[in-house]
């Protein structure tokens, strides 16, 4: 439990996506088509918040674009052998990653105690140059990214002329916005950036619900008769299509999706069937 909460994606990329739940029809689908979406998708997760290359899982290293499962074993096995990665380049030296594979890898791959404070954002190994003296134009030093005083940077940037910044520096405006905005979210964790539920310290079981109670809830599941909502006790409650919006709709989806924040009000508590029902209208 304790490495979910550091951790949570380290965990939840053990679990076959197929295992989480997704929807009541997905026994009915080709499962090869399905076990490729699906694997896709948490790809798609790993990618965009990164991996930390000293703790990570051979689970979770597989998953980083351009890593396979016999690279991300030789990865471990370098690990033990030779001890932390100090910078990312240190990544050729394991058998089996050649350049091609860095140059996919290496922007996903984070080192947060390395040689190089870049190697702890998602800059790419190959824009190190034009980052460097992007910090420098702008009055930055290396040791800022560290402390993480560099917020400000993207204000600075947008009193530049960006298209002559970017020549100057040999790479493109778009590549230019990535660089700075990668600088600034040094080590992501989107979890930061993400609307914090505010669960009433008094409601910790089914018992201390009562109908009529305005609550606020995470969407857990959505499904194609309504959706799931965590609203901080043991069951999720359940919002019917039809108390979603007062407009019709075709899907919930259509309205929400998982991790959405919402507020809902209480209609129905049976204890015994461990059942909550849940509307968002007039809440």
């Amino acid at each position: 439990i304790a490495r979910r909460v550091q951790d949570p994606l380290a965990e939840l990329v053990k679990i076959d996506p197929k295992s989480i739940g997704v929807g009541q029809y997905q026994h009915d689908m080709n499962q090869k088509r399905l076990g490729e979406a699906l694997g896709g998708v948490v790809e798609n997760c790993v990618n965009s918040v990164g991996v930390d290359l000293n703790t990570a899982s051979p689970s979770l290293l597989s998953y980083v674009a351009g890593i396979n499962k016999t690279v991300s074993k030789n990865i471990i096995t370098y690990r033990e052998e030779n001890g932390k990665f100090n910078t990312r380049k240190e990544l050729l030296k394991v058998p089996k990653l050649g350049a091609k594979a860095f140059e996919q890898c290496a922007g996903f791959l984070r080192i947060t105690d390395g040689d190089n404070v870049l190697d702890n954002t998602s800059v790419h190994p190959e824009s190190y140059k034009a980052a460097a003296q992007l910090l420098k134009h702008m009055g930055y030093t290396e040791q800022d990214v560290q402390d993480g005083t560099v917020a400000d940077l993207k204000q600075r940037l947008s009193k530049e002329n960006t298209h002559k910044l970017a020549e100057e520096l040999g790479i493109g405006e778009i590549t230019l916005k990535d660089i700075a905005d990668s600088i600034i979210k040094k080590g992501r964790d989107p979890r930061e950036e993400l609307p914090q539920p505010v669960l009433r310290s008094d409601i910790l079981s089914m018992e201390d619900l009562k109908p009529d109670m305005v609550l606020t809830g995470t969407v857990r599941n959505v499904i194609d008769f309504g959706a799931f909502v965590d609203i901080g006790v043991h069951q999720d409650g359940l919002v019917h299509i039809s108390q979603i919006c007062d407009r019709y709709i075709k899907h919930p989806t259509d309205v929400l999706s998982v991790g959405d924040v919402v507020k809902v009000r209480v209609l129905e508590v049976d204890v015994p069937k461990k059942r909550i029902s849940l509307t968002m209208k007039e809440v």
